[in-house]
């Protein structure tokens, strides 16, 4: 039965064909159905280009006079890089709009509806709304918190470690594991290590897709110090761009790095104030980061209650040992009540592995 759903399932999956490629736009992705029959689909494809309704009208011409429009976010009522699509929307001749989730953004939020509404046009909101929130929830954190996503990714064995006690890591996981995080990186805005990562293994930390060339995201190194070798590869950044964040006091020192950005930080008890750098990560334009640093980074986010997801890769493996390295390390806590309590939203298996995928529970 093709019902209001259905239309809305294949207007959710076009959007999240675009993902990692609009930031720091929403993915959207739309469909318009006449007498039963699809005469028009859109979606968002990058920052800066037309939105999703732009591209189905396009398709569907004058079919689209007494169609039903199926978008997965309400049509922007606002000016911003391209015209409100809420105006297309009501000049179009559609006589019914279903919108997944209301637009979060305060220049929208309910506009483009009322706006429709008041031109006689059908409005009903929340067809599938949970997948189109969680779809788009980078989007939505960054206008509701208004700093970047974070998300912890580690690989460990079944016994919670990640690496030996002389720092060993390669691999803990399979290759489909270790294929599916380069998926990840094409996602993301930012991938952030500690400068103890670039020191031992000197990673390019890039995008490395089977069938498809990949999104570079920026490299971001946390380096209270400035250890990071001027011949590591982070720093080639004719490969992909890289943003080392430092100690105020630092920036003589950094002008002997080329081509590296540099973001200067508070040290508060002697470390990098996590808080300040995610902030001016913002600034520049960051929405979204992988954080795929060892324990202390993976500690220092987890203190600043910083994290909103994990991505946890599990091996059909035991380490043992007292002495073996786990994934946070930092301050011992005393009562399990003190633990950071998840969600467990999705366990798939990849390859010989377990992917978790969870969030913390919030309030």
């Amino acid at each position: 039965m093709k019902n209001d759903q259905y239309y809305m399932t294949i207007a959710l999956e076009l959007a999240a064909s675009a993902k990692g490629k609009t930031n720091p736009n929403p993915l959207v992705g739309a469909v318009i159905v006449k007498d039963g029959a699809i005469v028009g689909t859109g979606l968002h494809r990058k920052a800066g280009e037309p939105h999703a309704e732009v591209h189905a009208f396009r398709m569907a011409g004058e079919h689209a006079k007494d169609a039903t429009l199926y978008v997965t976010l309400e049509p922007c009522s606002h000016y911003g890089k391209t015209p409100p699509c809420a105006n297309l929307v009501k000049d179009s001749g559609v006589k019914r709009v279903v919108v997944a989730m209301q637009d979060p953004n305060p220049e929208v939020a309910g506009r483009g509806i009322n706006l429709l509404r008041e031109a006689g046009i059908e409005v009903e909101i929340g067809v599938l709304e949970q997948d189109a929130l969680r779809l788009n929830e980078r989007f939505i954190h960054n206008m509701v918190a208004k700093r970047p996503f974070i998300i912890s990714k580690f690989a460990m064995t079944l016994d919670g470690k990640i690496a030996t006690a002389s720092g060993h890591s390669q691999w803990i996981t399979g290759e489909e594991a270790r294929a599916d995080v380069h998926e990840l990186r094409d996602e993301v805005d930012g991938i952030l290590v500690g400068v103890g990562t670039v020191l031992k293994d000197n990673p390019a930390l890039t995008t490395r897709l089977l069938d498809r060339k990949g999104k570079n995201p920026t490299r971001i190194v946390l380096d209270r110090t400035l250890r990071t070798p001027l011949d590591a590869q982070i720093t080639q950044t004719e490969v992909a761009p890289t943003i080392i964040v430092t100690a105020r006091g630092n920036e003589e020192r950094s002008k002997q790095y080329t081509g590296v950005k540099f973001i200067f930080v508070s040290v508060k008890e002697g470390r990098l104030d996590i808080n300040e750098a995610v902030m001016a990560l913002y600034e520049v334009g960051i929405t979204d980061i992988l954080v795929e640093g060892g324990g202390t980074v993976n500690a220092a986010f987890l203190r600043a209650k910083l994290i909103d997801k994990f991505f946890v890769y599990v091996a059909p493996k035991v380490l043992g040992g007292a002495n073996s390295i786990t994934p946070f390390t930092g301050e011992d806590v005393e009562m399990i009540d003190a633990a950071m309590h998840l969600t467990f939203e999705n366990v798939e298996k990849i390859g010989e592995d377990l992917r978790i995928t969870a969030y913390p529970k919030r309030g």
